[in-house]
């Protein structure tokens, strides 16, 4: 990334918020999320929700513009080869804290709170759901106060993983310090409260429900924020968030307005609010258990000890998704904020195969012939079955009028190929929680296929590829937190990861991103739907608003204020 990039992305963002109202003089800012977050600690849960409410208080190093730019955020420039920052042998980035950054409780920021929130991820036991971030890290070191030193076990061309994005921030040592490992989860009032150095301090937290926030008072910048509380309530369904910021302008800001695209339209016409939009990597996916979710197993349902009954063979699901019209879903559900894919990893357009775009012919016949080859009979009930075993699935989602419609949708698609479907929507708020002891989450995956979607920080696909490794498979080992839920584990994947992480060009880098998406695909581990925009709505008179789909969607909530 050129210095003269960065500098020019910086420059931009002053001159846009150039206007900022002086700090906590706007009152009070009411934001709207449908999937209530569960937890303020992203290394606890991979759900958005809990990422983006969590981006209020604790921070990256750096993180990533809403063009997908990497911008410096507690340091003061990104490090490089070219400025000595990184390496020439490519093992080692080093980063250097600004002067005077504190924490809310006015206790500084230092390396050392860098080295340990890598212990903390990185501890066995604790089944952090951002392990993928420090892929290839050997060690952290605090070289001073403000100097972190990470060492990688092998050259690292695109060494942003760690601390870099929502989804690797830095938590304050001296809170989380008795949370290690096995503790992790046990740490209520620190998981629901951290102290950040973000600005915004949390006041109050209701699990799936509502938290209230205050102006962090030792924010760096004593202009910001505006807002002097943040009102930040979760639950609900996404036409009522849209409608209370478009119609009614009870709330400010709402998020992910997975809602009918006609319905939308009418809404933002009563003047309240207007629709901000922007693509980047979300991907609305099915995803194919390969293991075995019968409750009859135990605790070994939905593990690698038993192997889906007939899931893992490519010609059931490459049948299922030839008998997907994906047309007809972007049609009825997404509008112009969607396109048809038959990729996990649509962009940037560099690292998008082609090699699978048969599954943009809707081909049912051919989807009838696969499955009569593999042997699988047509019964008089109109399902197929094979060995006795029915081919028959549980397909649950979070409660959703889009998802439910897609679900519908499928059902009937999958009927004329003789496949029968049970449908189970679940709270948004539990299915995407991080309550290990719930059996409904979309990591214990308890059922044969789950529709959601999911994006990745920035603009390099390295640490989001690598969430399919065998490492990265959801158990009772690691408190069900990996993020590989097909449960999709061979070497020759484990290995391109390996290499990717070694590898330097540009053109190499995407042809090795392409070969995992396409093993993948392959294997019938990953069904994908829809290329998703992200669609937001605010309230006319907020500023400052940059919709972002490379970072927190909440990245610069510190330049948001109201129009006078």
């Amino acid at each position: 990334m050129k210095l003269t990039t960065l500098l020019a992305s910086a420059t931009a963002l002053v001159a846009a918020t150039a206007a900022q109202a002086e700090r906590a003089s706007d009152g009070q800012l009411n934001i709207i999320y449908w999937q209530a977050p569960s937890i303020l600690n992203p290394y606890l849960s991979g759900g958005t929700k809990e990422l983006e409410a969590a981006s209020l208080v604790i921070e990256p190093l750096a993180r990533y513009d809403e063009v997908g730019n990497m911008v410096p955020w507690l340091v003061d420039e990104i490090p490089t080869v070219e400025n000595g920052g990184v390496s020439e042998d490519l093992t080692q980035i080093t980063w250097t804290i600004s002067e005077g950054i504190t924490w809310s409780d006015g206790t500084p920021l230092t390396a050392e709170d860098a080295v340990f929130s890598w212990q903390y991820c990185t501890d066995p036991a604790g089944g952090c759901a951002q392990l993928s971030n420090y892929t290839d890290v050997e060690s952290v070191e605090a070289v001073d106060d403000r100097t972190i030193r990470i060492t990688f076990s092998v050259p690292k061309p695109f060494p942003y993983g760690p601390f870099v994005g929502a989804q690797s921030p830095i938590i304050q040592k001296a809170q989380f310090e008795n949370c290690l490992g096995e503790r992790a989860p046990t740490c209520t009032d620190e998981n629901f409260a951290p102290i950040g150095t973000g600005p915004f301090v949390v006041t109050d937290f209701k699990a799936n429900d509502v938290a209230t926030f205050e102006a962090n008072a030792n924010y760096r910048d004593p202009a910001k924020p505006a807002f002097a509380t943040v009102n930040f309530k979760g639950g609900g369904d996404a036409a009522s968030a849209a409608r209370s910021v478009l119609e009614t302008g009870e709330f400010d800001y709402a998020w992910n307005l997975q809602v009918e695209p006609e319905i939308l339209r009418q809404m933002a016409a009563a003047g309240q609010g207007e629709l901000v939009s922007a693509f980047g990597t979300s991907v609305e996916r099915i995803m194919v258990n390969f293991t075995d979710p019968d409750p009859a197993l135990g605790e070994e349902r939905a593990t690698l000890a038993h192997p889906h009954p007939f899931l893992t063979d490519p010609a059931v699901t490459r049948a299922l998704s030839l008998a997907i019209d994906r047309e007809i879903l972007v049609e009825a559900g997404y509008g112009d904020a969607g396109r048809p894919t038959c990729n996990v990893l649509p962009a940037p357009e560099i690292y998008a195969s082609t090699n699978n775009d048969w599954c943009l012919e809707y081909n049912p016949e051919e989807a009838n012939r696969l499955l009569d080859e593999a042997g699988w009979e047509m019964g008089s009930d109109g399902v197929r079955t094979k060995d006795g075993e029915r081919l028959s699935v549980l397909f649950q989602t979070s409660t959703n009028s889009v998802r439910q419609g897609t679900q519908a949708f499928l059902k009937q698609m999958w009927e004329q190929i003789g496949v029968e479907t049970e449908l189970r929507n679940i709270d948004a708020s539990v299915f995407f929680g991080g309550d290990q002891s719930s059996p409904d989450t979309f990591q214990k995956f308890f059922a044969d296929l789950e529709m959601y979607t999911n994006n990745f920080d920035g603009t390099d696909p390295e640490r989001y590829m690598a969430n399919w490794a065998c490492n990265e498979i959801p158990s009772p080992e690691n408190q069900w937190l990996g993020s590989n839920m097909p449960r999709f584990c061979t070497p020759e994947y484990d290995a391109l990861v390996e290499q990717m992480g070694e590898t330097a060009a540009l053109e190499d880098r995407a042809a090795l991103a392409i070969q995992m998406n396409d093993m993948l695909m392959d294997a019938g581990a990953i069904i994908p739907l829809v290329h998703r925009g992200g669609v937001s709505a605010k309230a006319a008179s907020l500023e400052g608003v940059l919709m972002n789909e490379w970072d927190s969607e909440l990245w610069n909530i510190a330049d948001w204020s109201r129009a006078e």
